[in-house]
């Protein structure tokens, strides 16, 4: 393991662009137990949860102290009401939908809605539903019409668009309400959800199989998720030769994220991994026979205000490991999902 001996910590100024996005999720079960609820409700904005609801405990509740005190009392009452008959939906809908395919046994029925600020200003609102993790249903609020996947999904679209009161609620919410509640809440938790935290990097070579290793250059404890990861060989950037691995939350409140190169062990190009987010441009250097990587760190715009020199850099990692298919499921949902209607 190569870490570098050296952290240099930015004060860098916030990113003044970037895509914001509130969004809710709900998934109802066939066959509960095991400490899976029949149904469960989590609101995201961005990857920070803001609201939960599920079937044992019946009531909605915050999941951030700015969402607790700047929502009025009566909004949890109220939503608590909406999101138990959502409940029962949900468990009839899928019941429909195990009869449709002839199922029994363990499935699920998943929903979707949210929208985004994008970092240009521009707006989008998207809602779909899924059954046993694939896409069942989309909304298309352009044409107020349902985008069926199968023969199933085809009876329920020509059921819902033959509302079209609803079709366009669900138009008008996506649109405006929905960036209207996105933009208080950003408002209201700015200082979690517009913070700049600049990643901490190291990069490593494993031996994968014989005459081959491979440079992994990883970054973690950054926000926002938006991050440009390359490496370069004697200069040059190495796009079709790299290996992503996605952004996903570390747990508290941060990214982390990861790309690989393999090379010849014997080659003496040179390598280095160049990471950029927000205002901080970073550069490590792959030696070639040393194991000391040298780190350099600049703002592109903004200033260093603090070095600080470390001994070396731990990376605790944590895994759960969950056993059946119902947690399994469940497990993959909310991973998925993490990095959950209506506020």
């Amino acid at each position: 393991m190569l870490l570098f001996p050296l952290l240099v910590v930015l004060t860098a100024k916030h990113c003044v662009a970037r895509t914001h996005s509130l969004r809710y999720f709900r998934l109802g079960v066939s066959e509960p137990g095991h400490g899976i609820p029949e149904f469960i409700s989590v609101g995201y904005v961005d990857s920070h949860p803001i609201t939960t609801y599920d079937s044992i405990s019946r009531v909605k509740k915050p999941q951030a102290p700015w969402v607790a005190e700047n929502l009025a009392p009566d909004h949890w009452e109220r939503y608590t009401q909406l999101l138990r008959s959502w409940q029962r939906t949900f468990k009839m809908e899928l019941k429909h939908l195990q009869s449709h395919y002839n199922h029994s046994g363990f499935h699920t029925y998943q929903r979707m809605i949210g929208c985004e600020l994008r970092e240009d200003g521009n707006t989008t609102g998207f809602l779909q539903y899924a059954y046993d993790g694939q896409d069942f249903i989309i909304f298309n609020k352009d044409t107020l019409s349902w985008i069926a996947v199968d023969n199933a999904a085809h009876i329920t679209k020509r059921a819902w668009e033959a509302n079209r009161h609803e079709l366009q609620y669900q138009k008008n919410w996506l649109e405006e309400e929905c960036i209207a509640w996105l933009k208080r809440l950003l408002e209201n938790g700015k200082d979690t959800l517009q913070r700049t935290e600049a990643p901490l990097v190291r990069v490593n070579r494993k031996e994968t199989f014989p005459g081959i290793t491979t440079l992994f250059c990883r970054a973690h404890g950054f926000y926002p998720p938006e991050i440009s990861m390359i490496w370069m060989k004697n200069g040059k950037e190495m796009l079709q030769e790299m290996d992503y691995g996605d952004i996903l939350p570390s747990g508290d409140g941060t990214y982390q994220t990861w790309v690989s190169l393999d090379l010849d062990p014997q080659s003496s190009d040179s390598y280095s991994c160049h990471v950029e987010h927000c205002d901080v441009h970073m550069v490590l250097q792959v030696p070639q026979e040393s194991e000391t990587i040298l780190l350099v760190m600049k703002a592109v715009t903004g200033s260093v205000v603090l070095a600080i020199g470390l001994a070396g850099v731990g990376v605790l990692a944590w895994r759960r490991r969950l056993r059946g298919k119902e947690r399994t499921i469940i497990t993959r949902y909310i991973i998925i999902f993490s990095g959950t209607t209506e506020t």
